[in-house]
Parts: structure tokens; sequence; C-alpha cells
């Protein structure tokens, strides 16, 4: 069954991971039935500062404002099955971790978490302070998934997009979507 996957950017550093997130999307679209995408006014910033380019406008989602509580996701009949946090601010997760639904990424994956889905965090800051501790194991108490920002360095990845990739690779892995990766000790 093909997957229907929110995609939402917030305003931590690593754009890279969201951008590279959604060029694989775009390459498994055979997988997949529909990409929605929302993304906060900081992460348009951060995109634009980091990478320096506004890709973010080439890709053929469907892009939600981040206050349009209209948007399917934002309701459980919906029936997304993913959705992928990244970055994820650690305001992001603390709204979460509280049930503070005041804009649609919020509000997504409250839904995405009462209907028992799959919700991603690709976390993004260092070093983390107790209440970021916390705020990842309500979450994780909840159902939701957290997947730090943490690359892996056993595929001996030469650039910085190669190197970001191994934190894409895990999330693509974690949607359950089928793809060619790096994987430890196989030939």
């Amino acid at each position: 069954m093909k997957k229907k996957i929110v995609v939402a950017i917030t305003g931590a550093s690593g754009a890279i991971y969201a951008n590279l997130l959604l060029k694989t999307l775009n390459r498994l679209q055979d997988q997949i039935a529909e990409v929605a995408v929302v993304m906060s006014d900081n992460a348009k910033d951060v995109w634009r500062f980091e990478l320096d380019n506004e890709d973010f406008n080439n890709y053929d989602y469907k892009f939600y404002a981040k206050n349009d509580f209209m948007a399917p996701f934002a309701s459980g009949s919906a029936r997304f099955d993913t959705m992928v946090i990244v970055p994820c601010s650690m305001g992001t997760l603390g709204r979460i971790a509280g049930g503070i639904s005041d804009d649609l990424i919020i509000r997504a994956a409250d839904v995405i978490l009462k209907e028992r889905r799959k919700l991603i965090l690709v976390a993004r800051d260092t070093p983390l302070n107790l209440i970021h501790i916390r705020n990842m194991e309500t979450v994780t108490a909840a159902g939701g998934i957290i997947c730090p920002a943490i690359p892996s360095y056993y595929s001996k990845p030469k650039t910085i997009e190669e190197l970001a990739m191994t934190v894409v690779n895990r999330v693509i892995d974690l949607i359950g979507l089928e793809h060619e990766s790096y994987r430890w000790n196989e030939e």
C-alpha cells in the first residue's frame, strides 16, 4: 500500500536534511500516494541562510500554510500514515510533548499520535537539557520516534550531502520505504 506522508520543516538548523528528504521522497514516488509539506516561517529563513537557495519552491508537493487547519492531515480522517518533522526544533518538540496544538505542525503531530500512526522527529539541537530529554521521553511514550540528526560514518561519506544522507536514509527506513543505502556489514 502506498504511503501518505506529511513532512514538516521547522526553523532548527539542518535544512539540508529536509532538502535531501524531499529529494529522496521524489525518487521513491512509486511507493507514495501523497506527500504534504508544511514549513514554518523560520524554516524558510534557515533554508535560505544554510543552503543559499529557495529550492523548497521547486518541489511538486502540496505546501500548506502553518496556520491552515483546513489541511487534510489536521484530521485523522485523512489517514496519513506518517509524519516526519525534519529538522525538529526543541520548541516544536516541547509543544508536541505538551499537547499545545497552536499551529498546523503541532496539530498534525497530535493527530498522528492520537491515531497511533508513525511520528518521526529528527531532533536537531545540542547539547540537550533535562527539559529536552523529558520532552523526548514524553513523545516516545506517546508513540513517537526520536531520530536525532546524528550522522553515521561507517559508510565513509565523502561530502556533506553524503554525511547528511546517513540520517535521511534512517528516516526513509523508519517510514517503511524500500530504497538503496549503505547497510552495516552487508555486501
